[in-house]
């Protein structure tokens, strides 16, 4: 017996109402699962992201750029997880509790960082108040400089005081809030303050906003002229020359471009994220930058991060694979399912032509019990007392051949005619002989 008939014959005994039931719950079943499996596919993936800066504007960015990847239905959404700075962000991610974060090159542990882009670029600015007699850093020898968020520069002074040996020259770095560096200025609490900060209008304003603006008066832009050696020493930092009139444009200030150190803020992601994820990811941010720019000008430092071999933040693999156009096509992520899918679709066709046999199993009967229900007529035929029991069972063998001759099932149509002819006749000739029988006169009646 077949897998097909077995099926019918489990449903046979069923009333058809609930062989519908059934095949509708089983319909349901299915279709529910599949819509969930697709809704869960298809579903964004939230990664938590750890920001923070000394004035707050780094986690202004980040959520403008969150917010833009949930208007854009990005496959990819952000949690901004807020931090007071680089540091915290760093620890938060060296530490496991944040997917990405937003850290600068110099700062906290990177050890598991790779990157994914450069949001911006901060430049050391190193100033002093108009009239100051600084030109150099040698000058600063036995002069106290404020450090602006010192607790995350603590590295680019370090770098400083070693490549000059400030300790020697009694060098004094001492921290000092952003709100209180003029009052420094004025009380000569400082006589040099250092900012790292991008080079962008709402920074620099805060630096021209230290100092009285006058055309014969203007701060001071102190260079560091070994920054291309620190920089092959100290691979965060690169050097940069601050362009001609950058603070001011006439008269320009500074009067030349002015050597200093640069270090990138990164956006960086765990090595275990996936290559696709972090590819769409790179993918959306980009446009979400796009979209957030005229809001927030910074945004135009928005870059690439290094991707060759031996850079000193390595890429993480699936941002390279956007960067060089190398993110798997359509066929290349679904080759295996569009080869696989005409299997599925024949195992489909099996399931759907058994759940059409088991929904008329109680209309059709199966071969075998057509052939069982002939050979049982025999035994009736031999103990027909009369000629209407007769005439009942031949009316029973026709509608068995009957009911054989309208199936229309392909397992049904191989069922053997010259069986059911035979079975038939010999039930006739046993028809014929008891009718003989019952006609022949008893022998206890003569």
């Amino acid at each position: 017996m077949d897998h097909s008939s077995r099926i019918r014959l489990a449903g046979a005994n069923l009333p058809r109402w609930l062989r519908l039931l059934i095949l509708l719950m089983l319909a349901l079943l299915v279709g529910g699962t599949s819509l969930y499996a697709y809704r869960w596919y298809v579903r964004p993936v939230t990664l938590s992201i750890a920001v923070g800066s000394f004035d707050g504007d780094a986690t202004k960015i980040v959520s403008a750029l969150a917010s833009r990847l949930a208007v854009n239905n990005a496959p990819v959404r952000l949690k901004v997880v807020e931090t007071t700075g680089p540091i915290e962000s760093a620890d938060a991610f060296s530490s496991g509790k944040t997917d990405l974060a937003v850290v600068r090159g110099d700062v906290g542990d990177l050890s598991q960082a790779q990157a994914i882009v450069v949001l911006a670029q901060a430049v050391a600015m190193l100033v002093a108040p108009p009239g100051s007699p600084l030109t150099d850093m040698a000058g600063l020898k036995r002069m106290t400089v404020g450090v602006v968020a010192g607790d995350t520069n603590q590295k680019i002074v370090s770098v400083l005081r070693k490549a000059y040996d400030l300790d020697r020259s009694n060098v004094v770095f001492k921290t000092v809030a952003l709100d209180q560096v003029r009052r420094a200025f004025e009380t000569k609490e400082i006589r040099a303050a250092l900012f790292v900060i991008p080079l962008s209008d709402k920074y620099l304003s805060l630096v021209r906003g230290l100092f009285p603006q006058s055309a014969k008066t203007a701060p001071v832009l102190i260079p560091i002229e070994n920054a291309g050696a620190i920089a092959e020493k100290e691979r965060a930092y690169e050097s940069f020359d601050i362009p001609k009139g950058t603070l001011r444009g006439s008269p320009p200030v500074p009067e030349d471009d002015v050597t200093t150190l640069q270090v990138s803020f990164y956006l960086i992601g765990r090595k275990s994220l996936g290559n696709d994820l972090i590819a769409n990811f790179t993918q959306a941010l980009t446009t979400a930058r796009r979209d957030v720019l005229p809001e927030m000008p910074i945004l135009a430092q928005f870059k690439a991060p290094d991707i060759e071999t031996g850079a000193y933040l390595p890429v993480h693999p699936g941002a390279a694979e956007f960067y060089n156009g190398n993110q798997q096509t359509f066929l290349d992520k679904w080759s295996n399912a569009i080869f696989l899918a005409p299997m599925g679709l024949g195992a489909l066709a099996t399931v759907l032509t058994a759940a059409w046999h088991f929904l008329r199993s109680g209309d059709l009967k199966p071969k075998e019990p057509a052939l069982d229900s002939l050979y049982a007529l025999a035994r009736r035929i031999r103990l027909a007392g009369n000629e209407t029991e007769l005439l009942e069972i031949e009316n029973e063998i026709d509608k068995v051949l009957s009911a054989q001759r309208t199936q229309v099932s392909e397992d049904e149509a191989g069922l053997d005619t010259a069986t059911l002819n035979v079975a038939a006749h010999r039930l006739e000739n046993l028809i014929h002989d008891r009718r003989i029988a019952l006609a022949a006169p008893n022998p206890g009646d003569r």
